[in-house]
C-alpha cells in the first residue's frame, strides 16, 4: 500500500499501530532501503519516490521499542532515562529560522509548516552507527518542500541543521559531553532527495519528545547521528560547516555519515545490525 497523506490535527485520518503492521509490502520496501535494488514507487502526495525491494525478516518496530531506546545526549547518555526526562520538553510554541544563503529568509512556526506542508508517510530503517536498528513508520514533510520556501542562491552548497539549545530543560547540556548546539549538514543535493524529510510524526501520532519534538532530520540512507533533533535553526550555507560529532571523534563520524556495513569504523565492524 502507498504512503497515504495525514492531516494535521484531524484524528480521522491517523493510522494506528495495528493497522501499520497490515502494510508489509510497503514496509518491507522502504525498510530496505540501504541495501535493496531500487524500483520506482509513485506517493501522490509527496511526489516521485524511489524505494528499495523487499527483505525478508523485516518488521515493524514497536512504538514502546521507539519511543524507550533513544539516543539524545541533550538529555542524557543513558539511552533508556531518556523517555522519562524528556518529558520537560515543550514542543509548542516552536519556531524553525530558515536563513543563509537563501532570497527569501523567514522564520515559520511549527504548526503552520504542518498546515501548509501536510506530512506524509515514509518507513525507514534507522541504523545507528552504534550497531542497532529500528524500523520506524514516519509522518514527515520532504525537506526540499521546506527549502523551496526560502529559495537557495547560486552560492548555497550545504544545508546546516541547529538543534534547541535550553539548559534549563536539557540536562545533558549542562555538562560539556558535546560541543553545543547539537548540529548536523548535508550537501544540498542530500537536502533535496525526496527521501530526506523532515519528521513531525511517529505511528501517526505528534513526535514523542525523545525523538526529537517536534520536528527533526531523518535521511534514510545515513547512520543515525546525521538525524537531529529538535531542530530550531536550518542555514544554507556555501562551505561546509563542521558539525558536532566530527569536532568529537572525526575517525567514527564523517560528515556524510553514509551507511555501509563493509566499511568498518573506529567502533568496530558496520556488517551486522542488532535490532
Amino acid at each position: 500500500m502507498l504512503p497515504t497523506k495525514i492531516s494535521a490535527g484531524d484524528s480521522s485520518d491517523i493510522t494506528p499501530e495495528a493497522i501499520y503492521r497490515q502494510r508489509r509490502n510497503f514496509f518491507a520496501s522502504a525498510a530496505a532501503l540501504a541495501v535493496g535494488v531500487a524500483i520506482p514507487v509513485a506517493d501522490a502526495d509527496c511526489g516521485d519516490v524511489t524505494l528499495a525491494a523487499p527483505q525478508s525478516g523485516e518488521r515493524l518496530s514497536t512504538l514502546s521499542e521507539i519511543t524507550h531506546y533513544n539516543n539524545f545526549y541533550e538529555y542524557s547518555t543513558d539511552k533508556r532515562a531518556v523517555a522519562t526526562l524528556a518529558q520537560n520538553l515543550q514542543p509548542r510554541p516552536w519556531t524553525i529560522r530558515l536563513e543563509g544563503e537563501v532570497e527569501r529568509p523567514q522564520m515559520i512556526d511549527i504548526d503552520q509548516l504542518l498546515r501548509e506542508h501536510p506530512p506524509c508517510q515514509r518507513i525507514y530503517r534507522m541504523r545507528c552507527i552504534e550497531g542497532w536498528s529500528m524500523v520506524i513508520p514516519w509522518e514527515g514533510i520532504p525537506l526540499r518542500d521546506v527549502l523551496a520556501r526560502v529559495v537557495p542562491n547560486s552560492r548555497a552548497r550545504f544545508v546546516e541543521f541547529a538543534a534547541l539549545l535550553d539548559p534549563a530543560r536539557f540536562y545533558g547540556q549542562r555538562r560539556p559531553t558535546l560541543p553545543w548546539p547539537y548540529t548536523e549538514a548535508l550537501t544540498l543535493a542530500e537536502a533535496m532527495h525526496p527521501l530526506t524529510i523532515l519528521a513531525t510524526g511517529i505511528y501517526g501520532k505528534p513526535l514523542p519528545n525523545q525523538n526529537g519534538a517536534p520536528i527533526r532530520l531523518v535521511v534514510p540512507w545515513k547512520y543515525g547521528f546525521k538525524s537531529i533533533k529538535s531542530v530550531v535553526t536550518i542555514r544554507l550555507r556555501e562551505r561546509q560547516p563542521l558539525t558536532t560529532w566530527p569536532q568529537v571523534a572525526p575517525k567514527d563520524y564523517g560528515f556524510y555519515g553514509n551507511v555501509n556495513p563493509r566499511v568498518a569504523g573506529a567502533r568496530g565492524s558496520q556488517s551486522r545490525e542488532t535490532r
